[in-house]
């Protein structure tokens, strides 16, 4: 079920045997020369719905836009602030726990938000308390990096090796063109690719990766490598969220 396309009444219902909700998000940013701005949300949203899919779930709307600072350097890159995302996912569960959920899982496609999904999940604990919310303490949130996935690790360093890099990487360009087959993209990928080099401000970071890549050769990148490495992350982010919604 998706959140979005279903009624009060069908939420109420599910409420009554399952607290749990699925949170894809992602971000709105460069991707080098052939990876779409959109991947890392593109990305969480699919797997997201695989995932509610196998377990029966409510997956709710897809955070797009994520703290990626740091490259908007690039044109097309939208960020929140830190203190921005955080109040989002704030209001959002805010709204969700008064409703009757309590468990919270974020699947994530930016390693940029890890940080700052931490940070507001202490902050929403504490905000449901002091707002003495009925089952604020029975609220609990977990993140699953799809790209952290053992399985998807695995398999992208058994396709790609050191070339898989740690942004615009082609098992994530792989994933979106299972998705969106007709927008595959194309260009000249110079063999010199910036990496090891840490990450400051937006200039910065563009000044050390020209073209928006970080040790990546997402010309590697098929959709049938794609599929894999969806099926690989529904697989194992299914066991995880059915784990985190069966522990006390």
């Amino acid at each position: 079920m998706l959140l979005h396309l279903s009624t009060w009444q069908e939420v109420e219902h599910y409420l009554q045997t399952n607290q749990g909700i699925i949170i894809p998000i992602g971000s709105t940013e460069q991707h080098g020369p052939t990876g779409l701005i959109g991947t890392d949300a593109i990305c969480a949203e699919a797997i997201a719905k695989g995932v509610g899919e196998a377990t029966n779930s409510l997956v709710g709307p897809t955070i797009n836009v994520g703290m990626a600072l740091h490259h908007t350097a690039f044109p097309g890159t939208m960020s929140l602030r830190p203190s921005t995302l955080i109040q989002v996912i704030i209001d959002y569960l805010t709204c969700l726990t008064e409703a009757g959920f309590t468990r919270y899982f974020f699947i994530n496609g930016h390693g940029g938000n890890i940080a700052t999904l931490k940070a507001a999940f202490s902050e929403t604990y504490y905000q449901l308390s002091q707002l003495k919310i009925a089952q604020a303490a029975q609220v609990h949130c977990q993140v699953g990096n799809w790209f952290m996935c053992r399985s998807v690790y695995q398999k992208a360093k058994e396709l790609y090796g050191d070339q898989e890099g740690s942004h615009a990487t082609p098992s994530e360009v792989a994933l979106t063109q299972y998705v969106y087959p007709d927008s595959i993209k194309n260009a000249p990928l110079s063999a010199d690719v910036g990496s090891g080099y840490p990450i400051y401000g937006a200039a910065d970071f563009r000044a050390h990766y020209p073209d928006g890549r970080m040790g990546s050769n997402p010309a590697l990148a098929t959709p049938e490598h794609g599929k894999e490495f969806y099926e690989l992350a529904v697989k194992e982010l299914s066991e995880s969220y059915l784990k985190f919604l069966e522990a006390d």
